[in-house]
């Protein structure tokens, strides 16, 4: 029993050590076991009684005196702080122009304030495109070549493909300081214009493609000689066009981020304002050129074999920002897809334009799709830059996680996304009320002025745009949940759709609006023959 007591003795127990320093060693007994004389032995002395023998008092003995230094320390610093705030400091201002988590701070007000003039702009810009295209649908090669109609709501959509997405893509770096150093200014500046630049070139062949395409499908026959032409004026189209909005977007951000305005708030309205005028303008007096010179054979193939040669000097220029190239090899499904909806878009418009009972289709088209596109563009720049600041990509915030919210938390919460776009929804009516007040003064003749018809295309509007902002939402979940951005993958789909919706619902306001009106004429006739009866 006492050996088995030694053997389970723990290690600070034994008293070995003690014993070997007194120069004896230890016998052995005859049942093997250790023995230690009594003299020798010492008392054993259990582990950690010389540790640190600390109490409470203690503690805070030595915690309360620096803690009182580091608080004198810190309300000094807040003294100065609150002394130099507005004043300068080593050279810089500390007046506070944005929340600590790096956004600025707003409100329903201050939305609402730099969205309204941008926005009207845009509109005007709008309208003064629609008047042109009500023009430009009676010259000579539109009315020869009908396919150029269908190329217009593609290569006037690349202003959502490109240009605001542009827009988007620098209003972010800007919001989170990606381009305050300017040698990285010029770099992320020199880099998105050469991206743009060949995604303009190789989206407007291929709208010209399909254009092409659906005339053939909806006519039964492919018409080559009207090809060169056709592919000719939407490659120099889309490359101009871009180069031109693609300047003005930079210009924009950059004065922006200087006078303390949201990037988010005007870059993409103003893109809209001038993006539908630029690109219809360049489209007729490109395509006008070359339908006065049809009889030179080689001049359009060589136009287009030029403009597509300096595809790879862009991309050389690009290639100086990784996220830029990375764009430039996975970011073409997005605007290649976004042009194909578009399409199906300006197939619409082909069809209807020239029928009477869609008189004043050509006005309303580049309105009604510009205002879709540009809200949900505002839209869609602004949860991007949220994400940016509150998560990581491919991480969703937790107030975030579901990809398919409610529609009521898209549009009735305090949440910041949610006041935007409710402050985006309410501008629809009252703006596309505007719009259709100038035209009418402009253009009375050429649209329908009756109440039904006025109160049908508000409907479609604010449905449109309800359906774009909705989704606007889901979509940057999705995309952000997949480690993708906002900027470059969500705009092209949702300015796509926007064209196909808006077109789809204008026609169908002109539908109702002649059958009602017919209907009428119908029972005005019926009544006075049937009266005497």
């Amino acid at each position: 029993m006492d050996g088995t007591e030694t053997r389970q003795r723990r290690p600070e127990e034994l008293v070995l050590p003690h014993t070997l320093s007194t120069g004896r060693l230890p016998t052995v007994s005859g049942d093997g076991l250790l023995c230690v004389p009594e003299s020798q032995r010492v008392a054993s002395k259990p582990l950690g009684t010389e540790l640190s023998r600390e109490t409470t008092l203690s503690i805070g003995l030595q915690v309360t005196v620096p803690f009182m230094f580091a608080g004198l320390g810190l309300s000094w610093a807040g003294i100065l702080l609150n002394y130099f705030q507005g004043k300068k400091l080593r050279g810089f201002s500390c007046e506070l122009t944005r929340s600590p988590y790096g956004v600025f701070p707003e409100t329903v007000f201050t939305i609402t304030c730099q969205i309204m003039v941008p926005f009207l702009l845009s509109g005007l810009g709008m309208m003064t495109a629609g008047l042109v295209m009500d023009t430009i649908q009676h010259w000579p090669v539109f009315v020869e070549i009908k396919d150029l109609l269908t190329l217009v709501p593609p290569l006037v959509g690349l202003k959502g493909n490109l240009e605001m997405t542009l827009a988007s893509r620098l209003s972010t770096a800007a919001n989170t300081g990606q381009i305050d150093d300017p040698r990285d200014q010029h770099r992320v500046i020199s880099s998105n214009l050469a991206l743009i630049q060949v995604q303009a070139t190789v989206v407007g062949l291929l709208a010209a493609v399909a254009a092409l395409l659906l005339g053939a499908v909806s006519r039964g026959e492919l018409d080559f000689a009207k090809m060169e032409l056709l592919c000719a004026s939407s490659v120099i189209t889309a490359f101009l066009a871009a180069f031109a909005l693609g300047i003005l977007m930079v210009c924009i951000v950059i004065g922006a981020r200087k006078f303390g305005v949201n990037p988010d708030n005007i870059a993409t309205p103003i893109a809209a304002s001038l993006g539908d005028l630029i690109t219809l303008s360049i489209l007729a007096f490109i395509s006008s050129f070359f339908y006065k010179h049809k009889d030179s054979r080689y001049l359009t193939p060589l136009v287009s074999i030029g403009f597509m040669a300096l595809t790879p000097v862009w991309v050389l220029i690009a290639k100086q920002n990784p996220p830029t190239m990375k764009i430039l090899k996975s970011g073409w499904f997005p605007i290649i897809l976004a042009m194909m909806i578009s399409s199906f878009g300006g197939l619409i418009l082909n069809k209807t334009i020239s029928k009477e009972q869609y008189k004043g289709m050509a006005v309303f088209t580049p309105i009604i799709c510009g205002v879709g596109g540009n809200l949900v563009a505002i839209q869609t720049s602004r949860i991007s830059t949220y994400l940016h600041m509150w998560s990581t990509p491919g991480v969703l915030p937790l107030w975030m996680k579901k990809f398919w919210p409610n529609p009521c938390s898209t549009f009735c919460t305090s949440e910041i996304n949610s006041m935007s776009a409710r402050v985006l929804l309410f501008l629809v009516i009252p703006g596309h009320l505007i719009f259709f007040i100038i035209i009418y003064m402009v253009e009375g003749h050429a649209v329908p002025n009756s109440k039904t018809f006025v109160v049908f295309y508000l409907l479609a509007g604010l449905i449109q745009v309800t359906i774009l902002l909705y989704l606007a939402e889901v979509m940057a979940r999705l995309m952000w949940h997949q480690a993708l951005d906002p900027d470059n993958h969500c705009i092209p789909y949702l300015t796509g759709l926007g064209d196909l919706l808006g077109t789809g619902l204008l026609a169908l306001c002109f539908l109702i609006s002649w059958l009602l009106r017919s209907k009428a004429e119908l029972d005005g006739i019926s009544e006075p023959v049937s009266g005497p009866l």
